[in-house]
């Protein structure tokens, strides 16, 4: 209620008018000014070998499409795993490894959307599903398979490396439910050559 005078007669008089408050937003913007960076170790040694992945779902540097984003945390997409072809891995691979991670979430340690172990070193592909012999990890939400993008309303452009590593053992020897950021650290020391393409979501 705001006060406001009103004259009459030689007399002023205090009114109380109401004055309609403005709608909340719903759902508010992040103002990415208030996340910083840190400086994040890749993982990958120095002398890994880079070989080659492709994937007819997604283009490097360019927008994932709706298909492979999330169908939670507030996006209605349809949470389909990109399917990729390699080529080009170094001799010695026994295995390979695939994950999903976005150094951009906010939350001091990036997100990992994917993680695939174990897969047999004939294979140079990956379609919906997963060979035999190959293990469905976690992601950051703490279930198994894949997981898609769906970051923060307002946020800045989020970045989705998408990584096929080439291993010098046949199986990691890890159960299904190891918290992705250990898998990764058990992996860094037999990884011998890797490949990567990145998907962009921002909404």
């Amino acid at each position: 209620m705001k006060q406001s005078p009103l004259t009459t007669t030689g007399v002023t008089v205090a009114v109380a008018v109401a004055v309609p408050e403005a709608a909340a937003p719903a759902t508010p913007p992040i103002d990415p000014s208030e996340y910083g960076y840190g400086k994040v170790r890749s993982g990958v040694p120095a002398l890994a070998e880079r070989f080659t992945v492709t994937s007819p779902d997604v283009r490097d540097g360019e927008a994932l499409p709706v298909e492979t984003w999330a169908d939670a945390f507030g996006c209605t997409g349809g949470n389909r795993q990109p399917r990729l072809s390699w080529s080009g891995a170094p001799q010695g691979t026994r295995s390979y490894a695939i994950t999903m991670f976005d150094p951009d979430a906010p939350t001091g340690a990036g997100f990992w959307h994917w993680l695939v172990l174990d897969v047999p070193a004939g294979h140079t592909g990956l379609d919906t599903g997963l060979p035999a012999g190959a293990v469905s990890g976690v992601n950051d939400s703490g279930n198994a398979g894949y997981l898609g993008p769906c970051p923060p309303i307002g946020d800045l452009t989020h970045h989705y490396e998408i990584t096929v590593y080439a291993l010098d053992v046949p199986t990691l020897g890890l159960p299904a439910s190891t918290p992705p950021t250990i898998a990764a650290f058990m992996m860094s020391r037999h990884i011998i050559g890797y490949a990567r393409i990145t998907g962009t979501v921002r909404r």
